[in-house]
């Protein structure tokens, strides 16, 4: 049996601060959407007890990624006497700050489901997937998002944003670990996350705009310059609204028409490699 997952990228329409907890991590707040970037997984039945991983992508650790620690997650909870053959086709840029790592986890998680035959509910996987990431929970479902805590609670949004969205991953990357330690929870900038919520809800598209915001961008941008001038532009080449997402180091454009995305993508396409257009889904 084979069985293919889609593992949509991400951006961040919202991300907000808001402390730190007791256990070391920060309570978060943030909008997400999925976009029309996707990597694949793909999982065979071995006939060999064993895990086996491949990916197209020469930078891909084969054991120490996320792929192949949820199989051995799943396979030594839940007793698997099973082999499986993952195939990672990596489209989704590494340490970029849209979720491709996170998203892999879930379609695998997703994929071992269908394949084992696991019968696991929604809440089974958010709980495996937040043994991998913080984000996992999140790319089990996808979509649009309200995320909360430290990415263990998920509210879908009932709205829309139909929107030409430009990606762009600048050469060097940034850990997320290195951004957490540096912030100031009384200094930080904050996000209205509410209003974001509400202007997806409303299809009020200028309200959107004007309330995104992500509270790590400053941060990042003080470590990695580089990013503001991204920003900058897209912002000259007529792009509705540009910014980072997640810790970084990517930035991305929203534009409603497609004559817009172009003019972006050639914007910035002279100075980033790796530059995307696509929609959100």
């Amino acid at each position: 049996m084979t069985v293919i997952e889609r593992a949509p990228a991400k951006i961040n329409l919202g991300l907000d601060v808001m402390g730190k907890r007791t256990d070391g991590y920060h309570d978060l707040s943030m909008v997400m959407m999925s976009v029309d970037l996707c990597d694949y997984i793909t999982a065979e039945d071995l006939d060999e007890d064993i895990i086996q991983f491949e990916s197209d992508c020469p930078k891909m650790p084969i054991q120490n990624n996320d792929v192949y620690k949820v199989a051995q997650l799943i396979k030594k909870e839940f007793n698997i006497q099973r082999g499986v053959f993952l195939h990672l086709t990596k489209k989704i840029p590494v340490c970029a700050g849209m979720g491709g790592g996170s998203s892999d986890a879930a379609a695998t998680i997703r994929a071992l489901n269908t394949l084992w035959n696991l019968n696991l509910s929604y809440q089974d996987m958010i709980r495996i997937g937040m043994e991998i990431g913080s984000d996992v929970p999140y790319c089990i479902q996808a979509g649009c998002a309200h995320i909360r805590g430290k990415g263990e609670i998920v509210q879908p949004i009932v709205g829309h944003l139909s929107s030409w969205v430009v990606l762009a991953k600048p050469h060097f990357g940034i850990s997320t670990r290195t951004v957490f330690p540096s912030i100031d929870c009384q200094e930080i900038s904050r996000v209205d996350i509410e209003s974001i919520v509400k202007a997806l809800e409303e299809d009020d598209y200028q309200k959107l705009l004007r309330k995104m915001g992500n509270s790590l961008e400053d941060i990042s941008i003080a470590k990695k310059p580089f990013i503001q001038k991204i920003k900058d532009k897209m912002m000259q080449s007529g792009a509705d609204i540009a910014m980072m997402t997640g810790s970084g180091p990517s930035v991305f454009a929203l534009c409603k028409t497609e004559k817009q995305a172009n003019r972006v993508v050639n914007s910035v396409k002279g100075f980033c490699k790796e530059v995307y257009k696509v929609r959100t889904l």
